[in-house]
């Protein structure tokens, strides 16, 4: 067996590191804005590169936390991409907006030229999605809103540690060149805990200010109320994880890329269409290895017969879903995103992967496809 992503094998040298942090906890009995909290907080802030970060209950708040924070809200529009989890659309709904679908490009991250034209006075915020690992086009991405006076929110839900060379010189950490940045550390992240979990990074001064008090339901002080928010707080044990696992970050992100490096190799000149990464001196960090097939479900059913993980993301295209029928989008209006829904398969890419089971998986892919790979047995 190969799963999709072993979580066992993730945790047997940090173990023994992540239960005395569990425990030192317990012991404390600070379970809620302990001292774990603003420590992590701090930790994440110097990886990311910004000012501030807080931590909050999952990415989904995370999203939720920045659209509230920036004032979006019920009549305004929110330009987004269509090829990505439910959270990022679904959270523009629950703050009363609505959301406008932009199609993606080869890098499965929003089309920055057919953004523009998107844009009416309704319009209030982009948010682009760093998807499987890689950052959207940040560039045009900000020259756009700078020109119409648009917030950007980052959905880096799946981006944490990837960056982006900057027509500036500098590289960019996901999370740092927005208004804010969203994160989740959903277990199967490259920066997982043990449960939901999530976070917001900025720069501003004034929205951090904004989302600290919307995170325990709009109190600066304890029982009084300047505002309306949520219960957006990261619990303490999660925090304590994830302050473990921050450390070995670095090492999970290279390991991945080389596993990719690998697959990229080997799976070339095969018909598997492999992922684009955008060129410079940014960094893919492969949250998810995701190809593209012809015949999907002969290769997943390849692929479950000798036990080999693998999943779809995203099998039907945020436009398209039942619920969103009412903005009415049709077949047809993001091509690229629909057709990448048909063929995207996603396989093992996790660090602690061994050679073996890169050639097995391989070999289930190609044997699917009935094509040949030199120097895998």
């Amino acid at each position: 067996m190969i799963p999709l992503l072993d979580l066992q094998a993730q945790y047997e040298g940090i173990e023994d590191e992540v239960m005395a942090a569990i425990g030192g906890v317990v012991a404390s009995k600070h379970f809620i804005m302990g001292p774990d909290i603003p420590a992590f907080e701090s930790a994440l802030a110097q990886y990311v590169g910004v000012s501030h970060a807080l931590g909050v209950s999952s990415g989904t708040d995370a999203l939720l936390l920045a659209l509230m924070a920036l004032g979006i809200g019920a009549g305004d529009e929110v330009i987004t991409s269509p090829f990505s989890f439910f959270a990022t659309a679904g959270a523009i709904v629950r703050v009363g907006a609505t959301p406008v679908f932009v199609d993606i490009d080869d890098t499965y991250t929003i089309n920055p030229a057919l953004i523009e034209a998107r844009i009416t006075p309704r319009t209030k915020a982009i948010m682009p999605v760093h998807l499987f690992g890689q950052m959207a086009n940040m560039d045009p991405i900000m020259a756009i809103a700078k020109r119409h006076g648009l917030a950007v929110i980052e959905d880096a839900a799946q981006a944490i540690g990837s960056r982006y060379q900057s027509q500036d010189g500098r590289v960019y950490a996901a999370g740092s060149m927005g208004d804010v940045g969203c994160f989740s550390f959903f277990p199967s992240k490259n920066l997982g805990g043990i449960g939901d979990g999530g976070a917001v990074t900025t720069q501003r001064e004034d929205v951090a200010g904004l989302m600290a008090i919307l995170r325990v339901h709009g109190a600066q002080e304890r029982y009084y109320h300047t505002m309306v928010g949520g219960n957006f707080r990261l619990d303490s044990i999660q925090a304590a994880v994830l302050r473990v696992k921050l450390k070995g970050l670095e090492a999970q992100h290279e390991a991945r890329i080389q596993n990719a490096t690998w697959y990229n190799q080997q799976l070339a000149h095969t018909g598997v269409g492999l992922p684009v990464v955008r060129g410079g001196g940014g960094r893919m960090i492969y949250n998810q290895y995701t190809i593209q097939v012809t015949d999907r479900q002969a290769v997943m059913d390849t692929l479950s017969a000798q036990g080999i993980g693998h999943a779809i993301y995203y099998p039907v295209p945020l436009h398209r879903q039942a619920c969103f029928d009412g903005l009415g989008y049709q077949a047809g209006d993001c091509p690229v995103a629909e057709s990448s829904a048909g063929r995207v398969l996603s396989i093992p890419i996790y660090a602690e992967l061994t050679t073996d089971q890169l050639s097995e998986v391989v070999l289930g892919i190609t044997s699917a496809m009935k094509v040949s790979v030199q120097g895998v047995k």
